[in-house]
């Protein structure tokens, strides 16, 4: 089928699955649920394959690790669908409601975007939470993953798109495309996609917002930091630093620079070099680190660098300020920490960093979607329009203006024989209003 048939028929689909209710997408959900489970031996043997297969390409080490979707994986991504049922339906909330004058009103209502084109790279269980999101939210979508993981994708989008039909959802709410060509394909059909989300490499994302008039979410790198203030509890960082850097380096939400203060170094890193050189960390660092422990010198580069590996940028800074100057030069306005015992430094860090997620005293591995409590996310947005931060059902909707009226005509208020009163109404449309 041609790209712009199958885009034609989701954008058809797309406005059927915006007025289904919240009890039929959920009832939709449990059946994904609930089939992934039924044939989950079939995925894993799908995704054996693609793992062998990439093993045999030579693929880098990290996009494999991404690529792997067993059991636990599995699991976890139904645990996220189950928590999604959960959650409460983004369409159709009222987000403002005003009386223009007796007899007309208006109301500011939550809506689907549309239709959503997603494209990104390794991870199956991206597919699982970008479409059951899309689902849960009303929209279309149409899924491009990377060929190391076709086998896998394959059957996962026929499981889900299979059961949703069952469920009763629009038939073609959600399409999967296979081919490089798909992609370029897909950029020019702004007539059908209403929003892009890329999930891959800087210059991926780069290519996408530069070659399409379509408006692109996302971002293109996670260059995240801890800061360890000289106040801090070094057990308490060191136990923060390890884990942001090493629960799962093939994320975006990994540290990949590490910031101490001048006062703190010289007790927290040699305890640091020990703790990652446990878990094979690489450390780079300035030459004031390089004075603490041994570790081979930090670039320029590096300051700007995404590992998604077993490395570790450190550079001792020697004021709060520093920290956060260094932060929003060479960060990507993803996530980053300060690790404090000051609540008055936490809040300072937190205001002028210029980032999409800012923490305190606890790891950068949070900044996701199901840890939030969003039952997933469809990527993380370091933007400022329409969505920042971890990407869930609030950041796949948007609003229409719904007015209200009994035979109300401008030409009245223009003569001034009425006038506006625009008093804040305290209801719902569709509940108290309509």
């Amino acid at each position: 089928m041609k790209m712009e048939e199958l885009a034609r028929r989701v954008k058809r689909a797309a406005l059927e699955l915006a007025a289904v209710g919240a009890e039929r997408k959920n009832e939709a959900l449990a059946r994904i649920a609930g089939a992934l489970k039924e044939r989950q031996e079939e995925i894993i043997r799908a995704n054996e394959a693609d793992i062998a297969r990439s093993e045999a390409e030579d693929l880098p080490a990290p996009l494999i690790k991404r690529l792997k979707f067993d059991g636990g994986k599995i699991a976890d991504v139904v645990e996220g669908i189950y928590s999604l049922i959960e959650l409460e339906d983004p369409v159709g909330k009222t987000l403002l409601a005003t009386e223009l004058d007796e007899g007309l009103e208006l109301y500011k209502v939550t809506c689907p975007i549309g239709v959503i084109g997603v494209i990104f790279e390794s991870r199956p269980d991206a597919l699982v939470q970008i479409a059951t999101l899309c689902l849960k939210s009303g929209n279309g979508v149409l899924l491009k993953g990377g060929s190391e993981a076709r086998e896998t994708n394959r059957i996962l989008a026929e499981i889900i798109i299979g059961a949703a039909e069952e469920a009763g959802m629009p038939a073609h709410w959600a399409a999967l495309l296979e081919t490089r060509a798909d992609v370029n394909e897909m950029l020019k059909m702004d007539a059908y996609i209403d929003l892009l989300i890329p999930r891959g490499s800087n210059e991926f994302v780069r290519y996408i917002m530069d070659n399409s008039r379509i408006p692109v979410l996302g971002h293109a790198d996670g260059i995240c930091h801890c800061y360890v203030e000289e106040d801090a509890d070094l057990e308490l960082a060191l136990k923060v630093v390890v884990d942001a850097k090493t629960q799962y380096v093939a994320v975006c939400n990994a540290t990949e620079t590490l910031l101490v203060h001048g006062g703190i170094a010289p007790q927290f890193l040699p305890r640091l070099k020990e703790a990652m050189d446990e878990k094979g960390v690489e450390l780079v660092g300035c030459s004031k680190t390089q004075e603490i422990i041994s570790v081979a010198p930090a670039t320029e580069e590096d300051w700007r660098t995404e590992y998604l590996d077993y490395k570790l940028a450190i550079k001792v800074v020697e004021s709060l300020k520093e920290a956060i100057d260094h932060i929003n030069t060479y960060g990507s306005g993803h996530t980053d920490s300060i690790i404090t015992s000051s609540r008055e430094k936490a809040v300072h860090f937190m205001d002028y960093v210029d980032s999409g997620n800012v923490f305190w005293n606890c790891s950068t591995r949070f900044s996701d979607g199901f840890r939030y409590g969003f039952g997933a996310e469809v990527g993380i947005s370091t933007g400022k329009i329409h969505t920042r931060g971890p990407v869930g059902l609030d950041g796949l909707v948007i609003y229409k203006y719904r007015l209200l009226g009994k035979g109300h005509i401008v030409e009245d208020y223009a003569s001034r024989t009425r006038t506006f009163k625009h008093r804040k109404l305290d209801r719902d449309f569709g509940v108290d209003g309509c």
